[in-house]
């Protein structure tokens, strides 16, 4: 029997603005046992529609309730353009995820499967509300620091063809990395170290492709004061985490290698970390079947 699929927006007020956030829901949350489970995508700036596949907890795992939403700025929520960086903030992105809780009438009871800059959200909003109806966590593809990442792209980088390489370098240095030619090279390395089924799903190519539509959340993201492309890092942090019961999910191919998400595993008490074998960040997709079997035994367990 298919699951019940809605969707719609929720009002999120900023100041003496209100914007829409939008949603879309698999399952009934009102049926979901263990607490429904919330996604939060990566990016910034793209959309829920890559991670589309999780939704197949509802029926491998029911009773169940998978709630997806697009983030400020991003997919099907509002988009503002206009907003200077400095509006573009993580508390910003915790109090939608809090009013999205609030909207559903979850927050004492819920689940989080966090995607990428998903984790970097999800790690934050941990440290820094202490969220006492989270029930348990998966950190999948994510990252304990900026400079981890960077370092472990680096020797990923070294792997690639040498002409790609070279053509990546030049472009970087020159400053211009917004070029058709700079964009070809570097989805070769996310062919390697992202996605690796050939042509990329409908799903992935949607998402992936918003900030080419709409850059604001993701240029402010990276390059403002959240400094998300050099700067964040949680490393000192986690212990505020170490209670919450944590899955860690990373692919052999992953450019989230393990040396950037184990600062999570030597952090937090009760926590299980499974590397998919076939996989680089996309294991939903690359090994769909099994990643729905490790996530739902997790969450399902009391």
């Amino acid at each position: 029997m298919a699951s019940t699929v809605t969707e719609g927006k929720i009002p999120f007020t900023v100041g003496d603005e209100t914007f829409e956030t939008y949603f879309k829901v698999t399952g009934d949350v009102q049926q979901a046992e263990n607490g429904p489970v919330v996604v939060l995508h990566g990016g910034p700036g793209i959309s829920h529609d890559y991670l589309l596949p999780i939704a197949d907890l509802v029926t491998t795992h029911s009773p169940n309730a998978v709630i997806f939403y697009d983030q400020l700025g991003s997919g099907r929520s509002t988009h503002l353009q206009s907003k200077d960086t400095s509006f573009w903030t993580i508390d910003l992105f915790i109090d939608e995820l809090e009013n999205l809780l609030s909207h559903f009438g979850i927050a004492d009871k819920f689940n989080l499967i966090a995607h990428s800059w998903g984790g970097t959200l999800a790690s934050e909003f941990v440290v820094r509300r202490q969220p006492k109806g989270l029930r348990r966590l998966v950190l999948m593809d994510c990252l304990a620091s900026a400079k981890l990442r960077n370092e472990a792209i680096g020797r990923l980088r070294k792997k690639l063809p040498e002409e790609v390489q070279s053509t990546l370098a030049k472009h970087e240095t020159e400053g211009t990395t917004k070029c058709d030619e700079y964009k070809a090279n570097m989805l070769v390395f996310w062919e390697t170290f992202a996605c690796r089924i050939k042509p990329f799903p409908q799903e992935v190519t949607y998402s992936l492709g918003q900030p080419e539509i709409d850059p604001t959340v993701l240029d402010a993201m990276r390059n403002g004061e959240t400094g998300l492309a050099t700067q964040w890092d949680i490393t000192d942090r986690i212990h505020l985490m170490r209670h919450v019961p944590t899955l860690i999910i990373n692919g052999e191919h992953d450019y989230m290698t393990d040396e950037v998400c184990a600062p999570f595993y030597w952090g937090i008490d009760k926590v299980k970390w499974v590397k998919f074998a076939q996989s680089s960040h996309m294991p939903h997709w690359e090994e769909r079947e099994r990643y729905m079997q490790v996530v739902g035994d997790f969450l399902a367990h009391p």
